[in-house]
């Protein structure tokens, strides 16, 4: 199962997430009780006014009573909740704050009624025993507002927990950048006096009575640690744009890790007839194909086979390195290229990082998991920009 050794340091984004999510539900449950009071103080409003209009067609009530300004100055007071009055058979009698076109007008007071008898339950005005109407309403503009202020609430808050996720990873990846860098520079630098302390050794060697066998093999190491080195200094530099042959390339790579991988291990190279030339760093690139290489070797245990195929594009080259190992989950596909994720109990999960990092610095350049069947094996694709000269 894979883990990730960063990620002890990662709890202060699941408390980020917390809080806001604390937040996004304190504020949704206060503009919900907002909402509802006040359609609840609007609820009282229209029965107040369907009461004072009871009051005003009934015979009750003469046209000199004292109490009669009241009661046109409360039909009055209302100037922002929607209503409409209608008969018992249906028939519009009566509407106030709303804007009825020149055009169509009958159609659009028949729609509109239709609108508010979906918004509200009626209220009915009884003028007597024989007589009665009914009032519809809908919301005022306040109201609307309000209850749709939750949702901009969330809209809101959920673009800023985006905007703030992506500023901590940009950060974060900022910074593993510069730990990277710094890392890879000062392992270059710590490694460049050993290294030619050694050569000046070899070339001493050479004076001397020394089997000549040994100071091959002695040569061949010390090239190889002088080739590591060029590798860590220019990580994190700009690279540098020369044509290279994948074939040439893979095919020296595979002969270096022949000799390094156990004798129960296959190394297939299928291959195209012409070169297949595109801008990348030839220290680099045999970096990557090492590191694919012994990821598969320890997904396979230490036997079966990796292939190594090339396919020429219009202007592309793909590169497929598969092995027949232990397969990798789907949903690991994207974990296994962060820094620090393995899947081994040992190890510090910075192979296949290292490898991405180096394929996307070219432009064009991508890598990812082309599939991955448990038991089976993997096929890891590199994409790169074919070189036309």
């Amino acid at each position: 199962m894979g883990r990730n050794i960063y990620d002890s340091k990662q709890s202060w984004t699941a408390i980020f997430i917390a809080v806001a999510a604390c937040i996004i539900i304190a504020t949704v449950v206060v503009s919900n009780s907002f909402s509802k009071q006040l359609a609840a103080d609007e609820r009282n409003k229209v029965e107040v006014w369907a009461d004072a209009m009871r009051t005003l067609v009934s015979d009750s009530v003469e046209v000199t009573d004292p109490s009669m300004d009241l009661i046109l100055r409360i039909l009055e007071s209302n100037t922002t909740i929607p209503i409409m009055v209608f008969d018992s058979i249906g028939n519009v009698e009566y509407y106030k704050n709303i804007n009825v076109p020149e055009k169509d007008a009958e159609i659009f007071l028949k729609n509109k009624a239709e609108d508010l008898k979906a918004k509200n339950p009626p209220i009915k005005i009884e003028i007597d025993d024989e007589l009665h109407q009914y009032l519809y309403y809908d919301g005022s503009v306040v109201l609307k507002r309000l209850m749709m202020y939750p949702y901009i609430q969330l809209t809101v808050v959920f673009v800023f927990i985006i905007v703030a996720l992506l500023a901590l990873t940009s950060a974060k990846k900022a910074e593993q950048n510069k730990v990277w860098v710094g890392l890879s520079k000062e392992t270059a630098h710590q490694l460049g006096t050993p290294i030619s302390s050694l050569v000046a050794w070899v070339e001493y060697l050479k004076s001397k009575d020394v089997d000549s066998s040994y100071l091959k093999e002695m040569e061949k190491d010390v090239n190889r640690l002088e080739t590591i080195a060029d590798r860590f200094s220019k990580i994190g530099s700009n690279p540098e744009l020369l044509p290279l042959n994948i074939n040439s390339s893979v095919k020296a790579s595979c002969e270096y890790m022949n000799t390094r991988v156990s004798q129960k291990i296959k190394l297939v190279t299928e291959l195209t007839d012409e070169p297949l030339l595109v801008v990348m760093n030839e220290s680099l690139f045999s970096w990557v194909i090492e590191n694919l290489t012994k990821n598969a070797v320890d997904a396979m245990g230490g036997q079966g086979s990796i292939t190594y195929h090339a396919e020429n594009k219009a202007k592309k080259v793909f590169i497929d390195v598969s092995d027949t190992g232990k397969g990798i989950p789907k949903s690991h596909f994207n974990k296994i290229f962060n820094p620090g994720f393995t899947t081994k109990a040992r190890g510090w999960g910075l192979g296949l990082s290292l490898v991405k990092r180096i394929i996307e610095s070219y432009p064009g350049g991508k890598i990812y998991v082309k599939s991955s069947e448990a038991g089976k094996g993997t096929t890891f694709r590199i994409e790169l920009h074919k070189y036309h000269g």
